[in-house]
């Protein structure tokens, strides 16, 4: 099975009007995350309505591509398998990450949310796109 890795986008699109505010709340340039297994992407998308796989064009300038040689495949492939179609964890994300409260819906996900479950790191609601960067090493 193909390695693993993390996709990071950075809004490019003047129209991208939340994925700027993703970015402006979390200081980070990165507004949304991806896990890559061969040529499939595995997250929880707003567009998508939530979990899904699909492919994308990771190639622009607009995503950081990071390895993450230490990761099974399959820890994604099976989260994937049971989290499949689950909605997107709107809740989840205003009360984790700008309220700061414990709340916690494990019916539906946003997109670091999912990455960090599937790395297995602590707290998966706890993080943001920006803080998987920075955990694996990317400069901004």
């Amino acid at each position: 099975m193909a390695a693993v890795k993390l996709a990071l986008y950075k809004p490019h699109r003047l129209s991208d009007i939340g994925g700027r505010l993703v970015c402006w709340w979390t200081r980070s340039p990165y507004s949304h995350c991806e896990l890559v297994v061969g040529d499939e992407c595995y997250s929880s998308s707003i567009r998508d309505g939530g979990v899904r796989r699909k492919r994308i064009d990771i190639s622009g300038e607009h995503w950081t591509v990071v390895p993450l040689l230490h990761v099974n495949p399959l820890a994604v492939t099976q989260l994937y398998a049971s989290t499949k179609g689950a909605g997107y964890g709107w809740l989840d994300l205003l009360a984790q990450q700008v309220l700061r409260t414990p709340f916690e819906d494990r019916s539906r996900w946003f997109c670091s949310e999912w990455v960090a479950s599937a790395l297995g790191l602590a707290r998966p609601e706890a993080w943001t796109p920006g803080m998987l960067a920075e955990h694996y090493g990317v400069k901004s």
